[in-house]
């Protein structure tokens, strides 16, 4: 720690601080325009100018200057700097001016009006007059994708979205070309940037050079509702802020969550919000004579009770799919238990993980922010690029800093960081030593070494023993000791972690989501399950959202509410619940799953014994206290040691992919034009690398 006087007050900063932190610790606000805390410091807008006593008479940029740098006064004093002296208003006033004399007159059109860091301090440190009277430059605008729009006459060159691509993207797309008045960013080639995270550059653009091209010129920000609330399109649970006009979800944004996102989250979560309009359900529908038919809810109702009663217990089950909330799962599982059915299933990618096996066996234990404390890192069957991007990012993070070998076992793929690729299924997980012996001592010689298993290797008959092998490899190496649990299962459904926690997998006796689907039952209720191909044969009960594989299926559709139209509860993939808020409302005559399942029982004769919200909230907190709060309960760790007495011999072929098309997960992916561009874009980029 460091003794530092801000403006005559005297305060303690650790040494590592730059001199704008500092001041900022001290309460002083500083302008700035190319300062990022997660970036590398540029110095490249000098915006941040403050005086430094005993200094040379100029203003310092105080990004770009450590508190190391600052040198005591004669007798011993503590360094001192100010911040709001004539010298530095000056000098903030001279940056600004230049900054001004090539920006366009464009904020009645801009997007990022009302949002702007540059008409913030252009009120602070602006004139009302110009002394410019050359031609203002002008730069031709680039086409970087369909995601980020550009308009780079209004770059100020900060280069916020260069370092991002470069440092924590993983991939150099953006660039800065030419030298002076030349200066331009550019992709090179103009080409379409590929990153999964590249509509981060929008939020860090300060002035509107880059903004989001599905949204322009849609609203205003002072014209839109804001909520607080939780991605759902993977099992990390990022941070988000959905901004809604009227009934109409208008964008959404990041916020800043340092346990998980940061302040990232991916492209899909951020740019998915055109499907929440398209291809809705919006009524219900039973099918008459091979159609689907709009009807009313009493109509459907009673189709489905009529198929019901006919139907014995055992040959009734229920399938729920990758987006749905605790609240409707566990309304879905009371319901089929009140009906005498053990077969209920969350797992509808014939995953592996079992409750049975303890929690530990399918959370990511280490947590996401604990990433940044281990020291080596095994990834098998897993690609973290595309089933958690934001998780991903963190990975990168820890691997920049140094003294982090990687190791993959599964596809061979491109993470955005080094790895030692050591082959591709179980015969290689088999003899990791033999594989690559150096990678395997730097494993083993690890203090917290750190083990992802992702789902690819998870499913099908030999998942079980994938898991027992992988357990038995984190024992022999260490993973799992005292104070840290390196062993991590990675997880693609946001609905995953909750529906195991609470036990929505097949009781005894039950059958499993592929035998349900194949036609093990005679009624399957289908909470949104898309990704799983029904056979012809079972009555298909449909709740959901969108016209999608699920409703093609169904023969009574109940239209249901999608993330942004409910208050729901989703366990991340480290096991933290987190609840979610409605920020608009379902179209039609759409309602929250759990009221209809709570409607839907009264007709069938088993009226579930709550209803509100909170009264089923209650039910579950009460099993779950972990629950209420936004906290992780530590798995125990002793789940691993049993797992690992099951370990047997493991043979067969790779392990493939957990996620074929990063844009189109889900059905609300699938419904959006933005997602069906950059899928196409990504295919069109992956086949030019294959030849």
């Amino acid at each position: 720690m460091a003794k530092i006087k801000v403006d005559g007050n005297e305060i303690e900063v650790p040494d590592h601080y730059t001199l704008l932190q500092a001041a900022e610790e001290a309460g002083a606000e500083i302008p700035r325009f190319c300062f990022h805390e997660r970036l590398s410091i540029a110095g490249n807008c000098r915006m941040c100018l403050i005086e430094v006593k005993g200094g040379p008479p100029k203003p310092a940029a105080s990004c770009a200057m450590g508190v190391r740098d600052l040198r005591p006064g004669p007798n011993g004093e503590a360094p001192e700097i100010f911040t709001n002296t004539p010298m530095v208003k000056k000098a903030r006033e001279g940056v600004m001016e230049f900054l001004l004399i090539n920006h366009p007159l464009d904020c009645p059109i801009c997007d990022q009006g009302g949002e702007c860091d540059l008409q913030d301090q252009a009120m602070a440190f602006g004139v009302d007059s110009s002394r410019y009277r050359e031609n203002k430059r002008a730069v031709e605008d680039k086409y970087i994708g369909p995601l980020v729009k550009t308009i780079m006459t209004r770059c100020i060159h900060c280069t916020r979205c260069v370092r991002f691509t470069t440092e924590v993207a993983g991939i150099s797309e953006l660039g800065l070309v030419g030298r002076g008045e030349d200066a331009e960013i550019t992709t090179y080639l103009e080409q379409a940037m590929t990153s999964e995270l590249q509509g981060n550059v929008i939020d860090l653009c300060p002035v509107g050079a880059l903004t989001s091209r599905p949204y322009a010129f849609q609203a205003r920000p002072w014209e839109l509702s804001k909520t607080e609330t939780v991605d759902v399109m993977d099992a990390v649970g990022s941070a988000i802020r959905v901004d809604t006009r009227g009934r109409e979800v208008m964008r959404i944004l990041p916020r800043t969550n340092e346990a998980i996102n940061e302040e990232w989250i991916s492209d899909k979560t951020r740019f998915v919000w055109d499907g929440l309009r398209t291809q809705r359900l919006d009524r219900p529908y039973v099918r008459r004579d091979g159609r689907l038919q709009p009807a009313s809810w009493n109509e459907a109702f009673a189709a489905i009770a009529a198929r019901v009663s006919g139907t014995s217990a055992e040959r009734i089950g229920a399938i729920a799919g990758d987006l749905a909330a605790v609240e409707e799962m566990w309304a879905l599982k009371r319901l089929m238990g009140a009906l005498g059915s053990a077969n209920v299933d969350c797992r509808q990618d014939g995953s592996v993980n079992h409750p049975a096996d303890g929690r530990a066996s399918y959370l990511f234990n280490t947590t996401i922010s604990g990433i940044e404390q281990a020291d080596a890192l095994l990834i098998i069957g897993a690609n973290p690029r595309f089933e958690a991007s934001v998780l991903n990012a963190r990975i990168r993070k820890r691997w920049r800093v140094g003294a982090f070998p990687i190791g993959v076992v599964g596809e061979a793929a491109d993470l955005r960081y080094d790895h030692t690729y050591l082959g591709a299924g179980p015969d290689t997980l088999s003899n990791i030593e033999q594989a690559n012996r150096g990678f395997f001592d730097a494993l083993n010689a690890a203090e917290r070494p750190m083990i992802i298993l992702g789902q690819a290797a998870l499913r099908g008959e030999r998942g079980g023993d994938v898991l027992a092998a992988v357990a038995a490899l984190a024992r022999e190496i260490g993973a799992s000791v005292a104070g840290w649990n390196g062993f991590n299962v990675l997880q693609t459904a946001a609905s995953r972690v909750g529906g195991l926690d609470i036990g929505f997998v097949p009781g005894e006796g039950g059958r499993t989501a592929a035998e349900m689907a194949a036609g093990g039952v005679d009624v399957l209720f289908n909470l949104g399950a898309d990704e799983i191909e029904i056979a012809p044969g079972p009555f298909v009960v449909y709740v959901g959202t969108h016209g999608d594989r699920g409703a093609h299926r169904a023969d009574v559709i109940l239209p249901g509410a999608a993330y942004t139209e409910k208050s729901g509860t989703w366990v991340n993939v480290e096991g933290r619940a987190q609840t979610g808020s409605r920020a608009a409302f379902p179209p039609g005559d759409a309602r929250e799953d759990w009221a209809i399942l709570r409607a839907l029982s009264a007709v069938l004769g088993h009226k579930l014994p709550f209803d509100s919200l909170g009264q089923l909230r209650a039910e579950i907190y009460a099993a779950h206290p972990a629950y209420r709060s936004d906290t992780i309960e530590p798995a125990d760790a002793a789940a691993i040691t049993a797992l690992a007495d099951r370990a047997g011999t493991i043979s067969g072929a790779g392990f493939g992919r957990a996620v074929e098309d990063f844009y189109l997960t889900n059905p609300i992916a699938r419904a959006s034009k933005v997602m069906a561009e950059c899928s196409r874009l990504a295919q069109a980029e992956h086949l030019q690398a294959a030849e």
